[in-house]
């Protein structure tokens, strides 16, 4: 497929000091702050600098970066961005253009693909299969604080979920792998079953960003740490997605948006081997685990987004 990853995310947020002392104890290892400190970067171990936090009025994403390997693929995007009625900003390396339903500026860039070394971990014991011989299994023995590997996906509300939708998919080139009919498309541009899920909102908002880590392990390890500081951080977890198929915990910023570590993803590497699924029932959010909270369905701070998106 053309399009290959997310390259780096923009998060508005009010309080931006704060944070960014969160996603440093989240495991992303800071870059920079800019000379007005209004803007904080931090990067992933094998993805580079994926994340750039920005002073804004509310919590909202501002930018979503999309590789690419050639500018034939840009000029591709663009003329599709055109066929849409949308106004496109072109350089020698990158298209520019907003979705009007999320609000979110997309930057469609040539971009590295990125190259992971495999876990180097052993493999888990099991009935009739022993691995892992005479040994303590990592997972109890590791130290030092978890590392997000990647940024994953990223999920965000549209008001006009429909129109956002036809965006990603007939103008960027994003293609569908499952769909919650009538809500939710979850989407992708890489071969991990999803990096953009687009769910039906009343404002424009980011509902969660998602980092890949080692494996479950790291996960628990993520959370345990995460929590010893914060025990309010906590919003959704352990568990494991029907849809996608990875273990998840999710947490929230201070901010109010919802972060997620998550391991052993679905990896679609032939599209005429998969078929999109729709999905109505509580599958839909997930196979094992607690139930999901209220809050993480419809946030705490909905509507204070939406009075200050739509002010009287």
């Amino acid at each position: 497929m053309p399009l290959h990853r997310l390259t780096r995310i923009t998060i508005g947020v009010p309080n931006l000091a704060e944070t960014a002392a969160y996603y440093e104890d989240f495991g992303l290892t800071p870059t920079g702050t800019s000379a007005d400190a209004r803007a904080s970067t931090f990067a992933t171990a094998d993805g580079g600098e994926q994340l750039k936090l920005a002073a804004a009025a509310r919590r909202r994403l501002l930018e979503l970066g999309i590789g690419v390997d050639d500018p034939d693929d840009l000029n591709r995007i663009a003329a599709n961005v055109t066929a849409l009625g949308l106004e496109v900003t072109r350089t020698d390396t990158s298209v520019q253009v907003t979705d009007p339903g999320t609000d979110v500026r997309v930057n469609v860039e040539i971009a590295a693909r990125i190259r992971q070394k495999p876990a180097l971990w052993p493999g888990f014991n099991g009935p009739g299969a022993t691995v892992r011989a005479t040994k303590r299994a990592p997972g109890v023995l590791r130290v030092g604080p978890v590392r997000p590997r990647k940024l994953g996906h990223v999920v965000v509300g549209s008001t006009d979920q429909e129109s956002s939708h036809r965006f990603f998919t007939e103008a960027i080139g994003f293609k569908v792998s499952d769909r919650i009919p009538g809500v939710a498309a979850f989407m992708r541009c890489s071969t991990d079953h999803h990096n953009v899920m687009i769910q039906r909102a009343p404002v424009t908002m980011l509902h969660h960003t998602s980092w890949q880590v080692e494996d479950v392990d790291e996960i628990g390890r993520g959370a345990t740490a995460l929590l010893d500081k914060d025990p309010g951080r906590h919003v959704w977890g352990l568990g494991r997605h029907h849809v996608g198929s990875n273990f998840f915990w999710y947490f929230k910023d201070p901010a109010g948006n919802f972060s997620e570590y998550y391991s052993d993803m679905d990896c679609i590497l032939d599209d005429a081997l998969w078929k999109a699924g729709d999905w109505t029932d509580s599958r839909a959010l997930y196979s094992w685990g607690p139930p999901p909270p209220p809050s993480f369905i419809n946030p705490e701070d909905l509507a204070g987004m939406m009075a200050s998106a739509h002010p009287a």
